[in-house]
C-alpha cells in the first residue's frame, strides 16, 4: 500500500471516529433561558409513566432506623406498590397504595391492614411525612416543577457545569432552590428554604442513567429536616414505561384483616 493511500486511510478513520463521538453541548445549548429549561425538565419527568426498581432503602427518623432490600412499582399518577425483604430474601411486608385506598400486609404477624388513604396512613406505612405525590417523585428520583412552569425565577445563574434557579413564594416566605447539571440535564439538588437559610426539605440525586432519553438517578436521598426524617434509595435495577397489568400481592386465607 503506497504512502498516499495510507494517508487517505488515516484521514478516513479519523473522520469516522470524529463522527461517532457525541458532540458536547454548544454554548447556545447550555445557556437555555429559564422558561425553556423548566419546561424541558418537567416534560422529562412526565415521560415516565411506569417505573419499576429494586435496590436498598434506608429510612431514618425518630421512630425508626432501618435498612432493607425493596422492590417498588409505580404507575403514575395513582399507584405505588412496595415490597420489603429481609435477609436471604425473606418477605417482610407488602404495600399497595393508591390515592384512594391501601392494603398493607405485615408478613411476620400475618396482619392485613386496609382502609382509605390519609396522611397518617402514609406516615405509618412509609415512616416519613410525605404526600402521595411526593412519594411517587421520591421513588422515581424526580422533582415536580408544575408550579413553576408559568413563572420566571427570582434568581437564575448559569455556572460552568450547572444552572441554579430560585423561586420565592411571597405568601409563605419559602424559597425553592434547584441545582441542575448541564451535562446530565437533570436536577441534582433541591431545597425548600424558609427565612433565607433554614432548610425545611432537601433532595440530592446522582448516578444518572438514561432511559428513553430521560436521566434517572440510581441514588436519591430526601430529607425532611423539620421532622428529622430521611429516606435514602440506592437502585440496582430500574425499568421504565413497561406495561404493567397486575400489581396485586398474595396473602393467606387465614390473614387477620384490620380496618385502619
Amino acid at each position: 500500500m503506497t504512502k498516499k493511500y495510507i494517508n487517505i486511510l488515516i484521514i478516513f478513520v479519523f473522520i469516522f471516529f470524529e463522527a461517532c463521538v457525541p458532540s458536547k453541548p454548544t454554548v447556545e445549548e447550555k445557556e437555555l433561558p429559564a422558561d425553556r429549561l423548566i419546561k424541558k425538565l418537567e416534560a422529562n419527568r412526565r415521560k415516565i409513566k411506569t417505573f419499576e426498581g429494586s435496590g436498598v432503602m434506608n429510612v431514618e427518623s425518630p421512630q425508626l432506623s432501618a435498612k432493607a432490600n425493596f422492590e417498588v412499582i409505580l404507575i403514575k399518577p395513582d399507584t405505588i406498590k412496595l415490597s420489603v425483604f429481609g435477609p436471604f430474601g425473606i418477605d417482610l411486608a407488602h404495600a399497595l397504595v393508591t390515592k384512594n385506598d391501601f392494603k398493607f400486609y405485615d408478613v411476620i404477624r400475618n396482619d392485613l391492614y386496609t382502609g382509605d388513604v390519609k396522611m397518617e396512613i402514609l406516615r405509618n406505612i412509609f415512616k416519613v411525612d410525605l404526600s402521595f405525590d411526593d412519594l411517587l417523585d421520591a421513588f422515581s428520583g424526580s422533582v415536580n416543577l408544575t408550579s413553576n412552569l408559568r413563572r420566571e425565577p427570582d434568581n437564575f445563574v448559569i455556572n460552568d457545569d450547572s444552572y441554579t434557579l430560585n423561586y420565592l413564594d411571597n405568601r409563605s416566605k419559602k424559597k425553592s432552590i434547584y441545582e441542575i447539571s448541564i451535562d446530565e440535564f437533570a436536577i441534582t439538588n433541591y431545597k425548600l428554604v424558609k427565612d433565607t437559610t433554614d432548610v425545611i426539605f432537601e433532595g440530592n440525586y446522582s448516578d444518572f442513567r438514561s432511559f428513553e432519553n430521560v436521566p434517572v438517578p440510581f441514588f436519591s436521598r430526601v430529607e425532611y429536616k423539620e421532622k428529622d426524617q430521611s429516606v435514602t434509595i440506592e437502585y440496582r435495577n430500574i425499568v421504565v414505561n413497561k406495561e404493567i397489568t397486575d400489581v396485586s400481592f398474595e396473602y393467606p386465607n387465614d390473614v387477620n384483616v384490620i380496618k385502619w
